[in-house]
């Protein structure tokens, strides 16, 4: 009894395993920043743009009462997260949709409406996330030159043709901490297609204080192209539950969900998410602890010596020489052995920098002590 070809006579032009789609394996992994250090037990961890007070403890609280429902689905539609947040943002429920984390929005927004052929323009040293979303979508991904290490419109609206379907920002920019006031997205937006989506990704938008600064709700709203993002990863400080939003119009929030996995943010996330809206003092002390000490970083770094790029993040860009000695890779690995974690910049292009998250005052006094030791300047 056959039960199918040999083996022998398959054509010779059929692959003999399994193969991914064109482009998959051109896709750089995504790398976050380093967590340990070899010999050190507890280093400060300044790596990965964190909240460095932790949590809300309502936050807590809500997670851990729910710790006995890990039986349970979520609620697919995370309305009791929908509505926290429409009310929290005076925002219509219908035009949210809900992410494990704002990568996975990027993700949903690439693969809904890009194809083969199609392009996604970001800035030259924009996060690493877009470039896997366009790629896995299979679309091209055009990098706009960043001078100055700034987003630049003019650079962007000239990468952009009839193919190009989403313009990736991310406002302020991670690595860089630059940032676009209102009236740069209103000229972005006016040079765009109308079937060409505009992302504002506003990952770090509340650490900002410049007031030419928008967030884009109220550019979003009346615009027929325009998405904006939020995590509650930074200002939150929920990380580990990866929780993510954006707020898009209602028919790009439909066709998205068709392909969104049912389920995809958990039910504890969920409901720490909506405490973690409601502690408004927790919020006001992470922002205060930014404003307070990023200018200082920003002061010392440039003070030893540094390029220390102005920054509305949570986290200050330094610029480190190319001597081999006071390199950037050199700083790093100097300061991982005096347990203190910075992020490499190499996989963004910028071999030469160091993104240094702003902790509490121990701890930025910690990096600048280290940095002025390995400068020579101790």
């Amino acid at each position: 009894m056959s039960y199918g070809p040999r083996m022998d006579t398959i054509a010779p032009e059929h692959p003999s395993k399994p193969q991914p789609k064109s482009g998959i394996l051109d896709i750089d992994p995504y790398v976050g920043g380093k967590a340990s250090a070899d010999g050190v037990v507890d280093p400060i961890k300044l790596s990965s743009n964190e909240n460095v007070l932790g949590s809300s403890d309502l936050a807590r609280a809500a997670f851990e009462q729910n710790v006995a429902k890990l039986h349970i689905y979520p609620d697919g539609k995370a309305n009791v997260l929908r509505d926290a947040v429409s009310q929290a943002y005076h925002l219509e429920p219908e035009r949210l949709i809900f992410g494990c984390g704002s990568d996975e929005v990027f993700s949903l927004l690439a693969q809904t409406y890009c194809e083969p052929g199609d392009n996604v323009v970001q800035g030259q040293f924009g996060f690493l996330a877009y470039r896997i979303a366009g790629r896995a979508a299979q679309a091209e991904v055009r990098f706009a030159p960043m001078p100055n290490l700034r987003f630049d419109v003019d650079q962007a609206l000239e990468q952009v043709d009839d193919r190009t379907r989403i313009v990736f920002l991310d406002n302020p920019g991670n690595p860089t901490g630059a940032w676009l006031q209102r009236h740069e997205i209103e000229r972005l937006h006016r040079g765009l297609p109308g079937n060409c989506i505009l992302l504002l990704d506003g990952a770090y938008a509340e650490f900002v204080d410049d007031p030419g600064f928008s967030g884009g709700f109220d550019l979003a709203r009346e615009a027929q192209n325009i998405v904006v993002t939020r995590t509650f990863s930074k200002i939150h400080g929920l990380a580990a539950l990866r929780v993510g939003w954006g707020y898009a119009p209602a028919e790009m929030v439909s066709a998205m969900e068709r392909i969104r996995a049912p389920f995809n943010v958990n039910l504890p996330a969920q409901f720490a998410a909506v405490a973690a809206l409601k502690d408004k003092a927790f919020q006001a002390r992470s922002r205060a602890l930014i404003l307070e000490w990023r200018p200082w970083l920003t002061q010392q770094l440039g003070g030893l010596g540094l390029e220390a790029a102005p920054s509305q993040g949570n986290f200050v860009l330094a610029g480190f020489s190319h001597d081999e000695g006071r390199s950037a890779q050199a700083a790093e690995a100097y300061l991982a052995s005096r347990g203190v974690l910075v992020r490499g910049l190499a996989n963004y292009g910028l071999p030469d920098h160091l993104r240094i998250t702003v902790g509490v005052q121990d701890q930025n006094r910690a990096v600048v002590n280290a940095l002025a030791e390995f400068l020579g300047q101790a």
